[in-house]
């Protein structure tokens, strides 16, 4: 077993260091595989994975079925990822965080739609040490009183002023609203006090945190360690953790369905608009659809070269360089959405959405050179990789794979999907997106920014 106490350990690693100064650590001595894959398995009850990348330092993390979709009551997500790391039945918060920083380490977590994420990055050497502490906090989180009302409505009180003063988080959580109603739809940001003030306290959100925590909902997800020494670990810490939900939880987990639809919100501190159709699921769902992607990247809008408009279609078209334009692949396990989104003057925004739309006919109607398509999915392809590449993109869309589709995130076979999209594929993804319903969210002055109709789009 691991010694218990910090200081001895700290000392004991010091003292190695000085002792032994010309012997390397594992992460230098010698080159993992150097392959972007992940190893799969699974270790009582509780799926993992790993890809033993070179170099000092490990990522690991505990990737939740928690997000904002699957969350039983308005606020539970946001409450739950504000207590991670406060303290177990053995470990303090203090404790914790000084734990934690003896050993360089850093302690994070988030949410997203669909994930609830702990993460910590740490020294290689300190793997047992990190693997112990997410089993504990699985297993034992403690929700105390005071700790959510001095800490957890405070930081969730702060996202819900930051998510009211920001138009484009209005209209990207608007389009979704729009688009998937309950389920994806739900905000991941507290849109009014209401959720704390009415739903949460911390024995709902310990209530929850059984749902979320049982070794069905979660996988173990590591950067920059060997898969057996993660099995070893995983294997001997897990225990406590129960192997079902608390409840058999089914809200969020019917098949998302598109639905389309329109709003406006008036707001006086900007403009935005987003302009979504039906997108891709992740690769790792059942819905995948490569093309989607490419045609994200034909539409464009941002620039990846500085100086340059940059090849893609709306980049070309916008009304202004001080206009902010993006095309977004949002994939999750069984849908996506894919969008533009524009912010910026009103007028300007107007201009830049009436582009987008004629963008996508022209694409439709294959006004398209064979180079711009070249340029779009060699833009794909690297975004993909680039993406599956990041630690914590990595991270979370293999652990989101491992928990929804048992399948972890390969970024080889993606690369591999989107070198066979054609011409012709890309062609009717534009079709389609015209032929069916549209999601418009606008924010910002009412008076000048355009309704779906004027825009040509159906809703």
């Amino acid at each position: 077993m691991l010694s218990r106490s910090t200081l001895c350990r700290g000392a004991q690693r010091a003292a190695r260091r000085q002792a032994a100064p010309a012997v390397q650590r594992r992460g230098l001595a010698a080159p993992a595989s150097g392959s972007f894959q992940y190893q799969s398995g699974e270790a009582k009850g509780v799926k993992f994975a790993s890809r033993d990348l070179s170099g000092p330092t490990t990522t690991l993390a505990l990737v939740a079925k928690a997000g904002t979709r699957y969350q039983t009551l308005p606020g539970l997500t946001e409450g739950l990822a504000n207590y991670a790391f406060r303290s177990t039945e053995r470990r303090s918060a203090l404790r914790i965080v000084r734990e934690s920083e003896l050993l360089g380490a850093e302690l994070n977590s988030y949410h997203t739609r669909e994930n609830l994420v702990l993460e910590a990055r740490f020294l290689r050497d300190d793997l047992p040490y990190f693997v112990e502490l997410l089993g504990e906090v699985a297993a034992s989180t403690k929700f105390q009183p005071h700790v959510y009302n001095e800490e957890v409505v405070p930081l969730i009180h702060l996202n819900h002023k930051r998510f009211l003063a920001s138009t484009v988080d209005m209209a990207i959580n608007s389009a979704h609203s729009l688009a998937f109603h309950r389920g994806l739809g739900t905000p991941t940001a507290s849109a009014s006090i209401t959720p704390y003030t009415k739903y949460l306290s911390p024995d709902a959100i310990e209530y929850w945190s059984k749902i979320a925590y049982a070794k069905s909902n979660f996988a173990i997800v590591a950067n920059g360690a060997e898969h057996s020494e993660l099995e070893k670990w995983v294997d001997q810490f897990f225990d406590n953790v129960p192997a079902t939900p608390l409840e058999n939880n089914t809200v969020g987990t019917q098949q998302s369905q598109y639905h389309g639809g329109e709003e406006r919100i008036a707001h006086n501190g900007g403009n935005a608009m987003v302009l979504a159709f039906p997108g891709s699921s992740s690769f790792t769902g059942k819905f995948y659809k490569p093309e989607i992607a490419v045609l994200g990247s034909l539409l464009g809008g941002s620039s990846s070269i500085k100086w340059s408009p940059g090849f893609s279609v709306l980049s070309q078209a916008k009304s202004s360089p001080s206009t902010y334009v993006k095309t977004i692949s949002a994939t999750y396990s069984d849908a996506g959405l894919l969008y533009t989104l524009i912010a910026g003057t009103a007028d300007n925004v107007a201009k830049t959405a009436e582009a987008s739309v004629a963008a996508i006919k022209k694409i439709a109607a294959g006004e398209i050179s064979p180079e711009e398509i070249s340029k779009a999915k060699a833009a794909a392809k690297f975004k993909e990789l680039e993406f599956g590449q990041d630690v914590k993109a990595g991270v979370e869309l293999t652990g989101s794979g491992l928990v929804h589709n048992t399948k972890a995130y390969q970024i080889d076979e993606v690369a591999k999907a989107i070198d066979g999209v054609s011409e012709q594929t890309l062609k009717a993804a534009a079709k389609s997106l015209l032929e069916g319903k549209a999601t418009v969210s606008a924010v910002g002055d009412l008076f000048v920014l355009p309704y779906a109709e004027d825009l040509g789009l159906k809703v």
